[in-house]
């Protein structure tokens, strides 16, 4: 299979993440064990078809930290929310597989939608949809097609934190056309 050149500021960030995940993996960072940790990874890279990782070349870290800390507090109440509802309704609980078009067609944005989405108690990503951007969720709680439309509404909500941190200019400007109309 022939493959397209990437260019190295494309491919610069799984290197990275490659040589990180190798010394973390030896629990060595050492100058040396970083070094062949880079030479596997340009050799993996170069040798094994991954389709490339398009980044917008943004990254907006004045909404990553205000994304980070409600995320953490959506963990937090959805973890509340699962325990009172385990203690409370016990096996009467209704769920619900609930189907999610995204906006943006970026592989990493719809990735990282799905894991935000699945790290948050209480939903997790059954099934995606690449062609048309749509994330199949399974979801606890749902009995009322108002309690569909907020978990819709809540994956919305994350995607577009997301694309403020990492979106294109073009998902970005869509974003706050939305928000503002």
């Amino acid at each position: 299979m022939s493959r397209q050149r990437i260019s190295l500021r494309q491919e610069l960030p799984l290197l990275v993440w490659l040589v990180i995940v190798w010394g973390a993996l030896w629990q060595d960072f050492s100058p040396g064990n970083l070094l062949f940790g880079a030479l596997l990874a340009i050799a993996v890279a170069r040798m094994f078809y991954l389709p490339p990782v398009e980044l917008s070349g943004r990254f907006n870290i004045l909404y990553a930290i205000p994304f980070a800390l409600v995320f953490l507090a959506k963990v937090g109440a959805a973890s509340a929310q699962i325990l009172y509802l385990a203690i409370a309704k016990g096996p009467r609980v209704t769920n619900a597989v609930v189907a999610v078009q995204l906006r943006s067609h970026q592989d990493l944005l719809v990735t990282a939608t799905g894991h935000v989405i699945s790290l948050i108690p209480g939903s997790l990503v059954v099934e995606v949809d690449r062609s048309t951007s749509t994330l199949y969720l399974h979801a606890i709680n749902i009995s009322s097609p108002e309690d569909v439309d907020n978990l819709r509404n809540e994956v919305r909500s994350i995607e577009a934190g997301l694309i403020r941190i990492m979106g294109t200019r073009e998902e970005l400007e869509a974003v706050r056309m939305e928000a503002a109309g």
